[in-house]
């Protein structure tokens, strides 16, 4: 019967061979001599080692989870292959930015303007597509995650009533050999699907553990939940023990974990963070220009969603932004400055900086369906233009008849100045020994200027950041002066940033990018100019120049660098993972040769 039952299990997935243990019978004595009684059949044994068992369920628990880890970054990775010349997202971000250098060539053309929305919507399209991917893939898995989860419970449940059959045989002393087999190969299905642990007691039961859970306890079992937790990760607790996390690895189910919360999950972050600082940076430089439109009459924001200033795009900071208001019937143009306090008590809102424009002449703003509003009055325009303005900010002249100063230019300093302007000697503007020296806030001197014999009034002197001067003529006492205030950004505090006034694009992460409507409704909104007469490129060049911006969003690396390694990564990761797989399937392979050496049936 017991060879019967070997060979009819010869292909029965988990069977080991049995094996008849006999002992001799007792002897009796027959005419003063021991004679022996025959043999007696003691058990039928299962043959079996039980540490080679336990590796093998241990090693089929990582090649479940390295193999469900390789699948899915295999498909990440062909997701962000270069597949075809033109396609792919480092194609797309080389094709717009070589579209605002061709731009920058010719800041006053439409057909480049329309070249760099054309790409800018293309490159959109690539990061919308490969964030969508992603986010797609992360509903899977979290959807496979819990179908693993019922697949663990019905094991569990199987394990435990398995358990409870084996102990009422062995108790009534019978043997249960086929039954125990039945439920270690549960015990294998189960560790493919997470790592477990394993307690035998006697009569054959066996206690089963998940991340420290004991899931099976004699024939009691304990069902486990998969779900996301408040952080959005994938987690396993008790049923009905919600609140406490199990330290969950191996199988199916780690790797579903592992894929959700670190792998996919830092592949998403990176490609976000790719999509936010092209984003912000870009928008950094296009909110400060201006197209051939010209100035705004009316600009509206994006939604706000949240009244803390601080925690929009970027962020805000504490600083100012500027704003010129420019009346068109008289050409006048003033310079107001918006103090943003985001760590004051109580912090600048949305609404309270719009106050504080909205006090400016000449324009009103207000915060509508949480979205900054700025409209001007009849006559009226504004922008946000850095270039410095035509008159000093301030003068103090002692001579009876100054020398009017004209100021021009488009200011290339690393930040925002006001430059001091001292005259040395005394005269007339064009005679004798008369020189203007500028220095900066910290008294470092910027430049020496000859205003006196061999200078012409109402030429422009031009110093090496960009500004130029111009004096007619007039005349000057030793230790005059004027100030004038010079900016490399007319926003320190990144609010027209993060409130989207004037952005070229909109949203938070990769599947959210978008070209602004306004931009690509109207491509001339595109912003080429920083100087108030609109001929400049200075705009556009900055805009072209975000590409080589080594950005501290991307530790200090450029767009294109950051993406490179992105990409590298994830080749790394699968290169990785086809490695320990090969060797755990390599291992396992030894392993199941030596359990057959063992458990195996000859016909």
């Amino acid at each position: 019967e017991v060879i019967g039952n070997n060979i009819s299990n010869a292909s029965t997935d988990g069977y080991h061979r049995q094996r008849i243990e006999l002992t001799a019978s007792s002897y009796g004595q027959t005419a003063g001599i021991s004679i022996g009684a025959g043999v007696n059949v003691a058990e039928v044994t299962r043959l079996m080692d039980k540490l080679l068992e336990a590796e093998i369920v241990g090693q089929n628990s990582s090649y479940e989870q390295i193999s469900q880890e390789l699948s899915v970054m295999t498909t990440v990775e062909t997701a962000f292959g270069e597949f075809s010349e033109g396609s792919g997202l480092n194609e797309t971000m080389d094709a717009f930015f070589q579209a605002l250098q061709g731009l920058a060539a010719h800041p006053l053309e439409s057909v480049y303007r329309n070249d760099v929305v054309s790409a800018a919507e293309v490159m959109c399209s690539e990061f919308q597509r490969l964030g969508t991917s992603l986010e797609d893939l992360e509903d899977q898995i979290v959807m496979e995650a819990r179908n693993v989860g019922d697949s663990i419970n019905s094991l569990i449940t199987q394990i435990a009533e398995l358990n409870g059959k084996i102990q009422n045989v062995e108790v009534s002393q019978g043997q249960a050999n086929n039954l125990r087999d039945q439920r270690d190969l549960l015990i294998t299905k189960l560790g493919q699907l997470v790592s477990v642990g394993t307690q035998e007691r006697e009569y054959g039961i066996v206690d089963v553990s998940v991340g420290g859970l004991p899931v099976v306890t004699g024939t009691v079992s304990i069902a486990v939940q998969v779900s996301l937790n408040d952080e959005g990760m994938l987690s396993v607790s008790a049923a009905e023990n919600q609140g406490y996390s199990l330290n969950v690895e191996g199988g199916r189910l780690g790797g579903l974990m592992s894929l959700k919360n670190e792998l996919l999950e830092g592949v998403s972050t990176e490609l976000d963070t790719l999509a936010r600082s092209i984003v912000d940076s870009v928008n950094r430089h296009q909110v400060q220009g201006l197209g051939v439109d010209g100035p705004f009459t009316e600009l509206n924001g994006w939604s706000l969603g949240t009244e803390d200033l601080s925690a929009l795009g970027a962020g805000v900071r504490d600083g100012t932004f500027y704003i010129r208001v420019t009346n068109t019937g008289t050409g006048d143009v003033e310079r107001y400055a918006i103090d943003v306090d985001v760590s004051g008590s109580p912090p600048d809102t949305a609404e309270s900086v719009a106050a504080k424009i909205d006090a400016i002449p000449g324009i009103s703003s207000s915060v509508l369906s949480s979205q900054l509003h700025i409209v001007s009055d009849l006559e009226y325009t504004f922008d946000f233009l850095p270039v410095v303005l035509a008159e000093p900010t301030s003068t103090s002249f002692t001579a009876a008849s100054p020398a009017t100063v004209s100021v021009s230019g488009i200011y290339e300093g690393d930040e925002n100045q006001t430059l001091t302007f001292t005259v040395e000697g005394t005269g007339s503007v064009g005679n004798g020994v008369l020189r203007l020296s500028a220095t900066d806030e910290d008294g470092n001197l910027v430049s020496t200027l000859n205003i006196g014999g061999g200078y012409a009034a109402g030429d422009a002197l031009k110093l090496s950041n960009g500004i130029q001067i111009a004096l007619s003529t007039g005349q000057f006492n030793d230790g005059d002066s004027f100030e004038i205030d010079v900016l490399t950004t007319s926003d320190t505090s990144g609010f027209l940033v993060a409130t989207g006034m004037n952005a070229f694009f909109s949203g938070a992460s990769a599947a959210e990018i978008r070209v602004c409507s306004d931009i690509s409704d109207s491509p001339d909104r595109v912003a080429t100019a920083y100087g108030s007469a609109l001929t400049d490129n200075a705009a556009a060049l900055r805009l072209a120049g975000v590409r080589d911006e080594r950005l501290d969003s991307l530790g200090g690396m450029t767009a294109n660098e950051y993406y490179q390694r992105l990409v590298a990564d994830i080749g790394q990761q699968v290169d990785l993972r086809e490695s320990r797989q090969q060797n755990v399937e390599a291992m396992l392979q030894n392993l199941h040769n030596q359990r057959d050496e063992i458990s195996g049936i000859d016909i």
